[in-house]
């Protein structure tokens, strides 16, 4: 039985050195490997995230879209994808926030980070790494999402038993 008031949890910037333990942060970098193709026309910014289909899959492109939520917003719930990577690219032009937690265990509270990510930044996260649903903020907001469809069960939910608030940004 949960007893413990929500734990605040505080929101830092998306970061790729800060996000480095839960997967890539998929943006435009002078950090990441890049050059001109099309008759220099074109700027590539290559290979930004390990997509990992898992044993049997395939790499899919679906469109998420998430409907906004309001702050202060209680993170109950966590979920991870243990058989392969899941990478969100945003579509609509609007930050939204990301809430996670290292692979393993289920998380508690205490093992949140959230992150507000730019309108610019997407993310790959890493094969069993725990995340929260999309969390949209400003309206509804559309998501490439690049994921695995294949055999074998790829989705883990675990409730908290101590929930985490997110207060403000």
């Amino acid at each position: 039985m949960r007893t413990a008031a929500p734990l605040p949890l505080a929101v830092h910037p998306l970061t790729r050195e800060a996000f480095a333990p839960y997967g890539e942060v998929v943006e435009v970098s002078d950090a990441v490997r890049h050059f001109t193709i099309n008759a220099g026309n074109t700027e590539r910014y290559h290979d930004l995230a390990n997509i990992e289909p898992g044993p049997d899959g395939r790499v899919i492109v679906s469109i998420f879209r998430g409907q906004p939520r309001s702050l202060p917003f209680t993170v109950q719930m966590m979920e991870r994808h243990p058989l392969a990577s899941q990478a969100f690219v945003p579509m609509s032009g609007k930050p939204y926030l990301v809430v996670v937690a290292p692979a393993g265990a289920p998380p508690a509270a205490e093992d949140l980070k959230v992150f507000l990510a730019r309108a610019d930044q997407g993310v790959n996260y890493a094969t069993g790494v725990w995340h929260h649903p999309l969390l949209a903020l400003e309206g509804v907001c559309d998501f490439l999402v690049i994921d695995r469809s294949g055999p074998g069960h790829n989705c883990d939910e675990v409730q908290l038993d101590r929930h985490g608030v997110i207060e403000a940004l």
